[in-house]
């Protein structure tokens, strides 16, 4: 235990919690006589250069944010006592019981109450990832959630008054964080709790998607009230179903914030929050569209699709076989003409060769009909393809890939979305946009020249809010 007395400011009042040459003491400064948490690491003999890089990373960390649910950051110091020395970390103190001390003392949580809960975790996650860079938290756990206890005058003015109205909702605890520039060309130290950590931080690579990971699991485990390690796993996804009576909608959400590959799993605090207020599922798959386009939209969680139908008109098609059929037709009956009174003939051979000539133009004729009719109902079309995994760009006839307009890409590697303007040419005297996607170096170009301004500019709305991504000119 270090004296009772640090920096001759901070009275020491007891222990909060105790790890491996850390400390977490309650405190009160005697300058300002409020009670402030510090945070102490001891250079003793479980000291390892790890805990040093994180120790500091947290005060450097906490100096830079300022949010109403993080601890403040109020002084960083050397010590040394005649049986220690270390260094202290000290932040504002919030008084508040953590999601884990709520679970064990009370009943669960409704699905009210744990949606209001992760709405403002969520929150606290936009305000971290839209940092410069972004901080990724890493050890998102019942224990470093705090909630305080209900307020009256709030619940009283609160529109969730049927399902009860939570108090506010603390993040704390910021001793394994990590930011993406500290990533960058370093070797990273494996963190986490186990159980809270996705598959991806087990091999020390935490993006801003690990932390929905460990929020997601924290829910889960304040309704069914079982740690995440306990509950059985089918393909490394947290089984939760059986022991839970929650809406569909939700337990969808929870299955996406713990989906175990990173390319399946919602990619951000942002989209997480959107999801949870409005799902995706509720809106129908064929959306909404304008009056007479032939473009075929769907979308769900997992996947978005849209099918252009062909620019080729029906009537072009039907001249060009109009053509070859009196291309075709003209040859027989000049071959016949031509070859008959060469070879003089009989006229049973002449009948036999025109009979034969009419069965082949009887059949193209029935062919072409047959094609143009089928092309009719079911067109050629291209089809641009995105899931969770990769997108794809094909031609499809009939319904069947018949081949693919560029290689699929990783859906991860898609950085940019945008239109182009191309300029009149003697064949489309009109400017007009087609929508371009860039995955990597891959290009991948929706050809619209055909649609009009309103499915260009509703295709291309679809696109940015699957993807989550701005449209540029």
């Amino acid at each position: 235990m270090v004296e009772r007395l640090l920096k001759e400011r901070y009275a020491i009042q007891h222990c909060l919690g105790k790890n491996a040459g850390r400390q977490t003491l309650l405190a009160r400064d005697l300058q300002t006589q409020e009670l402030v948490v510090i945070k102490i690491l001891s250079f003793s003999a479980d000291f390892q250069g790890d805990d040093l890089k994180l120790f500091e990373r947290e005060a450097e960390t906490l100096q830079s944010l300022s949010h109403p649910a993080i601890p403040r950051y109020l002084d960083y110091f050397e010590f040394q006592t005649p049986k220690t020395k270390g260094l202290a970390l000290v932040q504002s103190y919030i008084e508040a019981k953590s999601l884990a001390e709520w679970v064990e003392s009370g009943p669960k949580f409704n699905e009210t109450e744990i949606k209001q809960i992760a709405n403002n975790l969520l929150e606290i996650l936009i305000y971290l990832q839209h940092q410069n860079p972004p901080v990724i938290h890493r050890d998102i756990k019942p224990s470093n959630i705090l909630l305080a206890e209900r307020s009256p005058l709030k619940q009283k003015h609160s529109a969730l008054n049927k399902g009860g109205w939570l108090g506010e909702v603390y993040l704390v605890d910021f001793g394994s964080v990590q930011t993406l520039a500290a990533r960058e060309g370093s070797t990273v130290t494996v963190v986490g709790t186990y159980g809270y950590m996705p598959p991806e931080q087990f091999g020390g690579r935490a993006v801003p998607a690990s932390d929905l990971y460990g929020l997601g699991a924290t829910l889960i485990y304040l309704v069914t009230g079982v740690d995440p390690a306990e509950l059985p796993q089918e393909d490394l996804r947290i089984n939760f179903e059986p022991k839970i009576a929650l809406s569909s909608d939700f337990v969808d959400w929870l299955q996406w914030m713990t989906e175990p590959d990173l390319n399946s799993r919602l990619t951000s605090a942002d989209r997480a929050l959107k999801a949870l207020e409005r799902p995706i599922e509720a809106i129908p798959l064929v959306v909404g569209k304008p009056s007479r386009s032939k473009v075929k939209l769907k979308k769900n969680r997992n996947c978005l699709e849209i099918v252009v139908p062909s620019s080729y008109p029906l009537c072009l098609n039907i001249a060009s076989s109009l053509v070859v059929f009196f291309i075709i037709h003209n040859f027989f009956s000049g071959s016949i003409s031509f070859i008959m009174p060469a070879f003089n003939v009989g006229s049973f051979l002449v009948r036999l060769s025109a009979g034969i000539a009419v069965f082949f133009w009887v059949f193209y004729f029935v062919t072409w009909s047959i094609s143009i009719s089928l092309q009719f109902l079911i067109y050629d079309a291209t089809r641009l393809r995105l899931d969770r995994k990769q997108i794809s760009f094909t031609s499809n006839w009939l319904g069947f890939v018949r081949y693919n307009l560029r290689p699929p890409s990783p859906r991860m590697a898609i950085c940019k979305l945008r239109f182009i303007v191309n300029e009149p040419t003697e064949s489309r005297p009109h400017p007009h946009r087609d929508i371009q996607i860039w995955a990597g170096t891959q290009e991948y170009k929706l050809i619209t020249s055909h649609l009009s301004d309103g499915e260009i500019d509703w295709i291309a709305g679809e696109l940015s809010e699957w993807l989550d991504l701005p449209i540029s000119e």
